[in-house]
């Protein structure tokens, strides 16, 4: 049953990633693209990996196709006909493929018990996880703890790349978080029924999160999958009431200072284990008992990182809110047709949220 399962589920996931690649309505793509990563999470579920799989979720089918839909309204619903482009491209993706598919020959085979994986550090985490760090949840041990430099470094790489795309955006538009008046992403969107789905179903998203937040050390979750979780609730918001109504709950110096000072929890965390004469990230210098020091440590440390990618998506979607506003704005000034139109209808976006102009050319 298992494998018929693993089957079915590479077949759509195959079927999904070609339609992905051959359609040319870029917002169905998008879609596509959060059903492919709803199928990978369904994939990983059925392997066993539901942290894994959690994640998977958070960002591939949750938090990955709302910033393309906010890309898509500045460029455009439908790709340009690249001939050439797409005969290099088919032919990079099958070089990869068999290059990739050569070298699964020399991988041991799945679940082998010599394999490298299963005697370097496994046995030790998975035997003296519960006595040294005290929580059920093996896979928070060896992320929070036993691997805290490798999550200290991926939580500035997030926080680097936030502050990447400040700089390209802000870079590109003079002042591209002021405030105008009534405009495209200001504006709330008109339907009544995603005004009320968004009112119902934002609370909840914001429960989860803290949810998830806290009961990683028992369960699949932790800071990166809150963080995305937190995040998506403020996106739904800015997509149906508009940029300036989520600024008012979360502007955008506060976002960023957020951003920064996730990073700074769990460095000062790092410093603080060394100022008690313990290694860096060794938590359990900071209490007398070891393993509630761990404890202490991994809440610390999980809260920067949720805060940290939280911020992060924010900031990013704060910065294509803001670039969708200021090009409807000046296209509308001019009377010429915006990106995020309809390339067949001809028809300008004048007053409405990011999610309804991608309405209208879905429509």
């Amino acid at each position: 049953m298992n494998l018929l399962l693993d089957i079915a589920l590479l077949a759509l996931l195959l079927v999904t990633a070609i339609s992905i690649a051959w359609i040319k309505d870029l917002f169905a793509a998008a879609m596509l693209a959060g059903i492919y990563g709803l199928l990978s999470a369904g994939f990983f579920m059925t392997m066993g990996a539901v942290d894994v799989a959690f994640t998977e979720a958070a960002v591939g089918a949750g938090i990955s196709p709302l910033l393309i839909l906010l890309t898509l309204a500045l460029c455009g619903r439908y790709q340009r006909a690249d001939r050439n482009r797409a005969r290099l491209a088919i032919a990079l993706v099958a070089t990869v493929g068999a290059l990739l598919v050569t070298a699964t020959v020399d991988m041991p085979s799945f679940g082998d018990a010599n394999a490298p994986a299963q005697v370097h550090v496994a046995p030790h985490y998975i035997q003296e996880s519960m006595r040294e760090i005290g929580i059920p949840n093996i896979v928070t041990s060896v992320l929070a703890s036993y691997r805290g430099f490798d999550t200290f470094g991926e939580v500035v790489v997030i926080f680097t790349a936030g502050l990447g795309v400040l700089s390209l955006l802000m870079t590109n538009a003079a002042q591209p978080l002021r405030i105008m008046q009534p405009s495209p992403v200001q504006q709330a969107s008109r339907d009544i029924v995603l005004r009320v789905v968004a009112k119902v179903l934002i609370a909840p998203i914001m429960l989860y999160a803290l949810y998830v937040q806290f009961h990683g050390e028992y369960g699949p979750g932790g800071g990166f999958q809150a963080g995305v979780i937190f995040a998506v609730g403020f996106i739904l918001y800015s997509m149906v009431f508009g940029l300036d109504a989520v600024r008012k709950v979360a502007s955008h110096e506060l976002v960023q200072l957020l951003a920064a000072m996730g990073v700074l929890i769990f460095g000062c965390t790092g410093l603080l284990s060394l100022a008690n004469g313990k290694n860096f990230l060794d938590y359990s210098a900071l209490a007398g008992d070891p393993v509630t020091g761990q404890h202490i440590g991994i809440i610390a440390i999980e809260i920067g990182v949720g805060i940290t990618v939280a911020s992060v998506m924010i900031m990013i979607s704060y910065l294509f809110s803001a670039q969708l506003r200021d090009r409807e704005a000046e296209l509308a000034i001019k009377g010429t047709p915006s990106y995020a139109d309809d390339t067949t209808g001809g028809e300008v976006s004048r007053g409405l949220s990011p999610l309804q102009t991608l309405e209208r050319g879905a429509g």
